[in-house]
């Protein structure tokens, strides 16, 4: 289960890596453009742009299986979420607020090492795929020694 201290971490302005492979095992990645934690603390539905995510969407379906990683610019703190795909639709007109809100949220953090927000706000976001799935594992990916962990083994 995703602890609410967990789905603060993944809801906030992170960087979004979402990844998938096709049935031959050959990986796609691509951003996020924002993340939602459900309050069962087990679901997670993961934004990707529509104008670059069709591959990852299509392999979602197909494979049935998704890895999101989930980092703080500031500080390298990551956190990589695996589990089985749902769901892959796209993102109902009610979701783009919320889309909106993590653009911004990443917008502030890459401004503070210098990106202009204007550069951050144009990265494709709308319409987006919406990828909803169950957590299977969880690792901290936090380069250093316990990168790779499965994340219970690293709390203390």
């Amino acid at each position: 289960m995703i602890s609410r201290d967990l789905a603060t971490f993944v809801e906030s302005g992170v960087s979004l890596q979402v990844g998938t492979r096709d049935a031959r095992l050959i990986p796609e990645c691509q951003r996020g453009v924002g993340a939602w934690v459900e309050p069962d603390g087990e679901h997670v539905t993961v934004y990707v742009p529509c104008a670059v995510g069709a591959l990852i969407a299509d392999n979602a379906r197909t494979t049935g299986r998704i890895a999101v990683c989930f980092s703080r610019i500031a500080d390298h703190h990551s956190i990589q979420l695996k589990g089985a795909v749902a769901e892959v639709r796209e993102a109902r007109a009610k979701e783009r607020a919320w889309i909106e809100r993590y653009l911004q949220a990443l917008a502030e953090v890459l401004g503070s090492i210098g990106l202009p927000h204007a550069i951050t706000l144009r990265l494709s976001h709308w319409p987006s795929y919406a990828i909803r799935f169950k957590v299977e594992s969880s690792f901290v990916q936090t380069p250093g020694p316990g990168a790779g962990r499965p994340l219970a083994e690293a709390r203390p």
